[in-house]
């Protein structure tokens, strides 16, 4: 990580103008959590297209690399920063290099997360402190640290993703989805909480999008069982949506002060489904358990996406969608013949 300094809000010179749902992200400063690649990627881009000034942000100095180009090639006005940011300094680092490349923060955007899958019997408590800590205390920190620019920008906006796993509790995910639960409530009581000083936050629940993650993900128990299912699923089209119109609709409903947006057709499903028949869905879910790989009898853990499909029995047909689209997004790992 950078060398830190002494974050400070720097004074913020604005003209006056009538903002509008259509300009509201004109010249403001957004910082975007995870977006090297996949779907935080293409939030900067929409961003960016928009008229933002876009700070990228992630642990990949190479990737970062790539995806400053990318916008760059665009016409974007974008840099970046390498850190971790489980790391303690680093909101205080982010922010000092959002200062000193663009000035005070307008839009921030919590998107960095991991994802891991595998039967509960599997999973450690450190899973779910890692994941906890990446997908609720890092948005928490980064939140804490941004308050004071955004009070007073004047559109001072939050935007958390977290997904349809923080509203229903998807199998196979625990430790993801237990994450999203908190970073949920953590962006619904933000937003009730900073309504008085003008600043607005908007809680993303996407469903499945397209953006190569199934190679992304760590997967335990059987590994290659595991990843046959979730990356049909994160991949076909009747249960996938395409990231870049996701990335668009995150955007739109952000600049237009929207409280919640549920991405994905099944997803939408879902959650009017669970409001109307909790019970029912709860025993949707545990069949849905049933039918999911075991723990194996000598359980793997911690295996990585491309080395799971590796050993897949899933055609390649089934994820050529999702394939190319991470090969777009820097985010699919290389599938073994």
């Amino acid at each position: 990580m950078s060398d830190t300094h002494k974050t400070r809000t720097p004074s913020r010179p604005r003209e006056q103008q009538v903002i509008t749902s259509r300009n509201r992200f004109q010249g403001r400063a957004a910082l975007v959590t995870g977006s090297s690649r996949g779907l935080g990627l293409l939030i900067a881009r929409e961003l960016a297209d928009r008229g933002c000034r876009v700070m990228l942000c992630a642990r990949s100095r190479e990737e970062l690399a790539a995806a400053e180009g990318k916008l760059r090639a665009r016409g974007a006005d974008v840099a970046s920063f390498v850190c971790d940011l489980t790391e303690p300094t680093a909101p205080e680092a982010l922010m000092t290099a959002v200062h000193e490349r663009f000035g005070p923060l307008d839009i921030l955007v919590n998107n960095a997360g991991i994802i891991e899958v595998g039967p509960a019997e599997v999973f450690r408590e450190d899973d779910y402190r890692e994941a906890t800590e990446t997908m609720f205390f890092v948005p928490l920190r980064l939140a804490l640290a941004a308050l004071p620019d955004l009070r007073v920008s004047g559109a001072g906006t939050v935007v958390s993703i977290s997904s349809i796993g923080g509203r229903i509790a998807a199998p196979h995910l625990l430790p993801y989805v237990a994450a999203k639960f908190a970073h949920a409530g953590l962006s619904e009581g933000l937003r009730a909480e900073l309504a008085q000083a003008g600043v607005g936050v908007t809680t993303v629940f996407p469903g499945l999008m397209r953006t190569g993650s199934h190679t992304a993900a760590r997967f335990h128990g059987q590994p290659s069982a595991e990843y046959g299912w979730f990356a049909a699923a994160a991949t076909l089209p009747l249960l996938s949506m395409d990231a870049a119109r996701a990335a668009r609709a995150i955007v739109r409903a952000a600049e237009r002060g929207r409280p919640e947006l549920i991405l994905t057709p099944a997803a939408k499903a879902a959650v009017r489904f669970q409001g109307l028949a909790p019970v029912t869905t709860t025993r949707l879910l545990a069949t849905t358990a049933r039918l999911l790989p075991g723990p194996g009898t000598r359980p793997d853990r911690d295996v990585p996406g491309a080395e799971a499909a590796a050993h897949s029995k899933l055609p390649r047909w089934a994820t050529v969608l999702g394939d190319r689209a991470g090969r777009r997004l820097g985010e699919s790992r290389p599938r073994s013949s």
